[in-house]
C-alpha cells in the first residue's frame, strides 16, 4: 500500500500530543480528505517518541525539507512537529504517480476525480508559505477544468518559489491558458526554473521582469515569436533555454540582452523558418527540424552544435556548406539524419577548430548509391579533428556489399583528395557494414591518418551504448545479423592487412545479448 493510500485509511481522533499514536489519524489523511486536523502544542522543542532525543522545532523542520514528498508525508503521520512542518513543506511534486493513484484505463474518470480531490485538499490545507519547488503533471487525467488549476496555482506560486513545473494533458485540442496574473512582481522575482508543457502562453510578453530566471523550458506551448521575444527580453539572467514542439513560432529571435545565455535547444517547431540569436555568450546550440535560416551572431563562443534533420534529403549537404559559417569556432559537432541519400559535397569552408565529429545515419534501408566515402569531405574540412564517430543506427542487409562484388579490387577508393588527417587519433564506426563505400572510407582513413591510434569497427548497433546496468545490447534484426557476418568477412579480407602495428584495431561482433 502506498504512503498516501495508507494515510487515507486512517482517521483523526484523540487529544493532540507531540507524537501521533496509532489510534490517531495521521494528519495528512485528514488533509487529503479535507477534514480539519488538530494542531497540538506549538512548543519550540519536539520530542520523538521511543527515543530520548529532543530537537528544536526549526531543526526538525530543516530535516523535513530534505525528505522526498512521500517520506515527508509519512513523517507528518507520526510526529506533530513534522505535521506542523508539512503545512510549510517546500517541495510539492503532484502527479498520479507521486500520489500513488493506480492507473487503470477502464476507470479514467474515477482516476481524474481522485487526482483532483487529492491535489485540491493538499493545496487547500497547505499554508502557502515556504514553497520552493512546485510541480503539477496531470497525465493521464485529461482536460482537468481550468478553474481547478487556476486555484491551485494561486496557492502554490508564492513569494520565494524557485522552481515551477506545469504539464497539462488534454485530448480535445484546447490547451490550458496559463494565467500570467499569478506571476506578480513579488512572486516572479524569485523563480529560477520555469517549465510549461501543453499550455497556452499568449500573455508571455506581459509577465514583466523575471530577474532570477536561469532555466526556461517550453514544450508544446502555444506562443508566438513576438510574445516569446517579449518574455525573453525580461529574463536577462537566463542561462538555458529549451524550446520544443511549439508550432506557432515562425521566427525565433533571441535578444542581445541575454548576456548569460549559454545553452539553446530548439526541437520540432514545425512552422519555424528562422532562428536569430544575438546572445553573446552562447556556447551550446542544438537544433532538430528542417533546414532553415540560422544566424548565431558572431558565434565566437559556440563550441558545441547538435544538428538533427530527420526528413531533410539535404541534411549533410546543409551541414557541410552552412555550419562552418554559422558556427566557425565549433569544437564538438553531432549530426543526425534520416535522409535516404548521402553524397557530401566538397566545399571550401572549413571547421578550423573542430575536434570531435559524430555523424548518425538513421535511415532503415540504404540504397546502393549511399556513398559513405563522400564523408571524407568532413574530414578534409576539419584539420584539428581528433575523434571521428560514424553511427549506422539501424544496420540492415547491404545491396552493395563488397563481398558479392566480383569485379577487380573495388576496395581501392577513388581519391577525393590527397589531404592527410594529421591530428585524427580515434575513429569508431558502429553498425559497420560490408558496403563498398564503407570499406573505401575505412581504407582512406587508415592510409591518410598517420596519427591514428585506435580504430574501432563495431558490427553491432553500438557496443558503447549497450545497457550496461541490465547487461543487454541494442537488439539486432535477423537481416542485421546476416550483414554483421558479411562485415566481419570484409574486415578480414580488405582492412586488417592494411592496419599499421601502431594502431589498436578493435573489431566488435554481435554476442548472445544482441539477439
Amino acid at each position: 500500500m502506498g504512503v498516501l493510500q495508507e494515510m487515507e485509511a486512517m482517521s483523526t481522533k484523540g487529544q493532540p500530543q507531540d507524537s501521533v499514536t496509532r489510534d490517531e489519524s495521521t494528519c495528512l489523511a485528514s488533509e487529503i480528505k479535507g477534514s480539519p486536523c488538530q494542531q497540538g502544542d506549538d512548543s519550540d522543542c519536539a520530542e520523538i517518541r521511543g527515543s530520548q532525543v529532543q530537537l528544536p522545532e526549526d531543526i526538525l523542520r530543516h530535516i523535513h525539507t530534505f525528505m522526498q514528498m512521500q517520506d515527508a508525508a509519512l513523517a507528518a503521520c507520526v510526529s506533530r512537529s513534522f505535521l506542523r512542518s508539512w503545512r510549510c513543506y517546500p517541495k510539492l511534486m503532484l502527479s498520479v504517480d507521486s500520489l500513488h493513484i493506480k492507473e487503470d484505463a477502464s476507470r479514467k474518470d474515477e482516476i481524474k476525480r481522485e487526482f483532483i480531490s487529492r491535489v485540491d485538499h493538499i493545496l487547500q490545507n497547505h499554508s502557502g508559505m515556504g514553497v520552493k519547488a512546485f510541480s503539477l503533471h496531470t497525465y493521464p487525467c485529461s482536460d482537468v477544468h481550468p478553474s481547478y488549476v487556476d486555484h491551485w496555482l494561486q496557492i502554490a506560486i508564492t513569494p520565494g518559489i524557485e522552481n515551477f513545473e506545469l504539464s497539462m494533458f488534454g485530448r480535445h485540442g484546447t490547451k490550458y491558458n496559463f494565467p500570467c496574473s499569478v506571476l506578480s512582481s513579488e512572486r516572479r522575482s524569485s523563480i529560477q526554473s520555469f517549465f510549461l508543457a501543453v499550455c497556452s502562453f499568449h500573455s508571455a510578453a506581459q509577465v514583466g521582469c523575471m530577474s532570477s530566471l536561469t532555466n526556461l523550458r517550453l514544450h508544446s506551448v502555444n506562443v508566438t515569436g513576438e510574445e516569446l521575444y517579449g518574455f525573453l527580453s525580461n529574463s536577462c539572467a537566463l542561462k538555458q533555454f529549451y524550446l520544443s514542439n511549439c508550432e506557432d513560432i515562425i521566427w525565433l529571435k533571441i535578444p542581445c540582452l541575454l548576456k548569460q545565455l549559454d545553452i539553446l535547444h530548439v526541437f520540432g517547431c514545425l512552422k519555424l523558418q528562422m532562428i536569430e540569436s544575438n546572445a553573446p555568450k552562447l556556447s551550446t546550440f542544438s537544433y532538430a527540424g528542417d533546414a532553415i535560416c540560422i544566424s548565431l551572431g558572431d558565434a565566437l563562443h559556440v563550441r558545441r552544435v547538435d544538428f538533427r534533420h530527420d526528413h531533410s534529403p539535404g541534411a549533410l549537404y546543409y551541414a557541410r556548406t552552412k555550419l562552418p559559417l554559422i558556427a566557425p569556432k565549433v569544437q564538438t559537432l553531432v549530426l543526425s539524419t534520416r535522409s535516404e541519400t548521402v553524397n557530401t559535397p566538397i566545399a571550401s569552408c572549413k571547421f578550423l577548430q573542430l575536434k570531435y565529429l559524430e555523424i548518425v545515419l538513421c535511415a532503415p534501408i540504404f540504397p546502393s548509391g549511399y556513398n559513405f566515402y563522400s564523408l571524407v569531405s568532413f574530414l578534409d574540412a576539419s584539420p584539428a579533428l581528433e575523434t571521428f564517430v560514424l553511427r549506422i543506427a539501424l544496420p540492415t542487409i547491404r545491396p552493395d556489399s563488397i563481398i558479392e562484388d566480383s569485379g577487380g579490387d573495388s576496395s581501392r577508393p577513388q581519391c577525393l583528395s590527397e589531404q592527410c588527417h594529421d591530428r585524427l587519433k580515434n575513429v569508431m564506426i558502429t553498425g559497420f557494414c560490408s558496403a563498398k563505400s564503407m570499406i573505401q572510407l575505412t581504407i582512406h582513413i587508415i592510409e591518410k591518418t598517420k596519427s591514428l591510434m585506435c580504430l574501432t569497427l563495431d558490427t553491432t548497433r553500438g557496443h558503447d551504448r549497450r545497457f550496461a546496468k541490465i547487461d543487454k545490447c541494442l537488439r539486432l534484426s535477423k537481416d542485421a545479423l546476416v550483414e554483421a557476418e558479411k562485415a566481419r568477412v570484409a574486415i578480414q579480407r580488405y582492412v586488417e592487412g592494411r592496419v599499421p602495428s601502431t594502431v589498436n584495431l578493435r573489431v566488435i561482433e554481435p554476442c548472445s545479448k544482441c539477439i
